[in-house]
Order: C-alpha cells, then structure tokens, then sequence
C-alpha cells in the first residue's frame, strides 16, 4: 500500500510538474498565446508575428498590426527570411538555401527568466547591406546570452526594394507624406512590440539595447537618429556600420523608384503590388538605402547628431582590424603603380602626398594592402569614429572598440575579416570546429562587456580589463585580439586624412 501511495504520489507530481512547465512555456503577446521550446535552462520562442503580414495592399505600408489567432501557435521554428537573393557561390557568408517568403515580419526570443523578474533586453538587428540576412542564423543563437542575464531579441525586417522603395505614387498615398525606409519602420515596430510584451519574457522594457552589425548598425545608429525611436531603446551597439555620409533626399529616391518601376513595366502601384516578389527583388538597378523623408529621417543624418536631436543614449561601437578582406576581391584593384596613381589622383585629387603618408604603397605588392585599408578605413573605422565623437559631444558616453582576434578558422587568411567578431559577442564560438583557448577566452570576454554595458549602459565589470569612456583628445579605444587592452588614437594619421579629404569633397566649389 505505501509502496502505491509512494508511486501514485510521483506520478502525480511528475503530471503537475509537467503542466507547470507547460503553463511557464505558454506566453500571451500581441495577438494571442504561443507555445515555445526549453532547453538547458533557456526557453526559446521563435517565429513570432510583431506585425501584420506585408503583402498585397500592405506591400510598401508601414508594418500593420499583428493578425489575431485563435489557441496556442507553436513558436518552436523560425519564420521564412524576408525576400532576398543568396549570397553568390564563392562569397565568404554563402550558406544553404533558406526558405524566403513576403511574408516574414517575425521575431525570436531566448531568455532564462521568469516572468516575476526583470532582466535587461538586447534587441539584434541583423546585416547583409539592407538586401540579405535574417534573425534566424546560428551565428545569432541567444542561449548564451540569456545564460549570461539578458533577454535576447531577434528580428527580421523587409529587405531591397521590398524595404526601401521609394516613388512619388507612394508619397502620394502616404498620411505622412514620405515613402521608403519600410525595413527601419520594421525595427521600430519590433521595438515597439518589446515594450509591450518582454515583461512576459521577464525582460524589462526600461533596460533595452539595440545592437546590430554591419547593416545592422547602420540601422542601429538610424533607429538613434529617427524621432520615431524615441524612449523605445536606452543604449546601442554599433558593430561595423555607421551612416555618417550624406543620406539620399526623397526626391532623388523617388526618382530611383521611378526607374526601377519601368524597368519592371509597371505604371501603377496596383501593378508594382501585383508583381511577385522573387522577380522584384531579383531586379539588379535597385540602390537599396534609407532617405531623408521628412518623417524618419526629417533631416541628414549628421545634422541630427549635431544639433543633437538624437536619442541622448550611450554607445559601444566599433569595427574590426580587415574589414575588406572578405567584401572586395584583390584581383579587381588596380594592379600596377601607374594605375593606382591614377586611381588615387582621382580619388582623392591633389592629395597624392597626404595620401602616401596615410597608406604608403611604393611597389606593385603594397597595392592591395594600401587600398584595403583605406576601403577599411572610409567604410568603417572612420564612420564609426564619428559616431563616437558626436554621441560625446551630446553628453552621453561612447565606448570604443577595435576588434583584432584573428579566427583559426575557416580561413586565417581573411584576418579579423567583416562579422567575425559576431560569434564571440554572442558567446558562440563553441559551435565552431575552429575554436581554440584565446577564442573562447575572448568570447567570454566580448559577451561580458556586451551584457554588462546592456545592464548599466557601462561595459566594464569584475574580472574585465577596463575599458574607458572615448574623449576626442586622447581617444582611447579597447583592441579586443589576442590579448584585450586599452590602446589611444586607432588609425590616426589614416582617420584623420580622410576627415581632411571628406571636408573638402564637401566644400562649396
């Protein structure tokens, strides 16, 4: 009999103790009630709507609200990515073919919270030049980061011209008068959705970063510039990727739009909505950027940060030591002195001297380097430079990073190549077959100074090396490599020529 009672008493627990897991699983969102997943500790919710599906007439709206469902929705596999072409056979960030669709204003949500608690939110922003990527990619897993302290959000937003069209038949059936910048209008929505709804993640909506990388963190230092973003995020990471040059007015924008709808021979925006997508975004002339709409982006990007109209939120940003390496092919570089004379000459005119005592070549081998590092240097370091300068010159602190690490694997050849300082922010390099102790070290580094600047908007703490605040004067920045320490003036003399050349392509002629 006690025997029965002691089997009847463990089945019965292992019942309640099952719907008590099954209870603390379900969450109710915007929408309805989803059903997630849990794994060592870490629930994870993925494929979840934060908008209306954009398709037919809502193709080129801003993101509509989510359409209501009925019981439970599985949210235990990732929603399609947004429309777009692979990368090319070859390119260092080709992958397996991954289901596309119109259809993809989703999110993912990892956390190791209950819902008593109020743990800080990073929101990831993916990259891919505004034209590829989603939320979905195992470089970006959150358990790591949720084990660590934080909820982690990942989103996927509309890409090309399914993202960025602008045209005059749009601005014209806009209440705000503006058309374009739909990808960016996603990210706010998806902002917005967490402030509603991470409380029931146990993520605290007062305590949320945005972190993305390359176009990412172009979205990322937008999403800091547009009023629409306002109280919706309380600091920023910026990995590789700032919009400090001058932004695409709307007029010129719709001009874009007009030629890319008569290529397609549409002359109608019931004929554009009508078009499959896999054929629009197939369509090569398409120049996919944000635009100064008056409504986003009321005003260039760098008079907003000067006249400080910006979120007033700290920063930590920076780029990686060979950012080009896996962006340009050499072979397409001028190969010879005499061609590279001339392509600086026409780059940079009459500048020839400053420019050899920035990125000195004096033989046919010092060709490429010279040229990678100032593509490096004006596509990234530079930029985000800038961005640090005039997030301190609005009273908020700006931490500095260069990172260095070169990966074994999969090629040393790239050096601390484009993204690949990602997988080490998200803890995530014991996935890769290449790992060795200093990356697993550093990745435990990276991920502690990511989430403790997402918990106190201050990445420094217990057992770190510290990590300054930057100041225009004497610059310091952290070079996350090999071994992580504070360092002064990164790249200097090279940053410095180029704001000297910006300047005057800039002066009235």
């Amino acid at each position: 009999m006690n025997s029965y009672r002691l089997l009847l008493t463990f089945a019965l627990a292992v019942t309640v103790t099952d719907r008590v897991f099954v209870a603390s699983d379900t969450v109710r969102v915007d929408g309805g009630q989803i059903a997630g997943t849990a794994s060592n500790g870490i629930r994870v919710f993925k494929g979840i709507p934060f908008a209306a599906p954009p398709t037919g007439e809502l193709r080129w709206k801003p993101p509509q609200p989510v359409v209501a469902w009925s019981g439970v929705k599985a949210a235990d596999a990732f929603a399609p990515q947004c429309m777009q072409l692979p990368f090319p056979a070859g390119s260092a960030y080709a992958s397996a073919p991954t289901p596309t669709s119109e259809d993809c204003l989703y999110l993912n949500v990892w956390t190791a919270a209950n819902t008593r608690e109020k743990r800080p939110v990073m929101v990831w922003i993916h990259g891919g030049a505004w034209t590829r990527g989603s939320g979905s990619s195992s470089w970006y897993d959150g358990a790591n980061l949720a084990k660590k302290g934080v909820v982690l959000v990942t989103v996927n937003y509309r890409l090309g011209p399914l993202g960025f069209l602008a045209h005059p038949q749009l601005t014209a059936e806009s209440p705000q008068h503006a058309s374009g910048n739909y990808g960016i209008l996603d990210n706010i929505a998806a902002l917005q959705w967490v402030q509603r709804n991470i409380a029931a993640f146990g993520g605290d909506p007062k305590r949320v970063t945005i972190v993305g990388e390359s176009a990412g963190s172009w979205s990322v230092h937008t999403l800091q510039a547009t009023p629409l973003a306002r109280g919706l995020f309380h600091r920023a990471i910026g990995e590789s990727g700032a919009r400090s040059e001058r932004t695409t007015v709307l007029a010129d924008a719709e001009k874009g739009g007009v030629a890319f709808a008569r290529a397609l021979g549409a002359d109608s925006l019931t004929t554009l909505r009508a078009i499959p997508a896999e054929r629009l975004v197939a369509l090569p002339l398409f120049n996919t950027s944000v635009n100064v709409d008056g409504w986003v982006l009321p005003d260039q990007m760098r008079n907003i940060f000067a006249q400080q109209k910006h979120s007033r939120v700290p920063v930590l940003i920076g780029s990686n030591a060979n950012e080009m390496s896996t962006l340009i092919d050499p072979r397409t570089l001028p190969a010879s002195m005499d061609n590279f004379r001339k392509y600086i000459d026409a780059q940079f005119p009459g500048m020839a001297d400053k420019f050899a005592a920035a990125y000195p070549a004096t033989r046919d081998a010092d060709i490429a380097d010279a040229l990678l590092g100032v593509l490096r240097d004006e596509t990234f370091t530079l930029p985000m430079r800038t961005w640090a300068r005039m997030v301190r010159a609005g009273g908020e602190n700006a931490f500095l990073y260069q990172f260095t690490r070169v990966p074994p694997g999969p090629n040393p050849k790239w050096g601390a190549y484009h993204a690949s300082e990602i997988v080490y922010a998200f803890n995530n390099v014991g996935s890769q077959s290449w790992v060795q102790p200093p990356d697993t070290r550093l990745a435990d580094q990276m991920s502690g100074y990511w989430v403790n600047f997402a918990i106190t908007g201050d990445p420094n703490g217990s057992g770190l090396p510290t990590w300054p605040a930057y100041d225009a004067s004497t610059e310091p920045y952290l070079d996350l490599g090999d071994t992580v320490r504070q360092r002064k003036h990164l790249l200097k003399a090279q940053l410095d020529f180029l704001e000297h050349a910006q300047r005057r392509r800039s002066a009235p002629q």
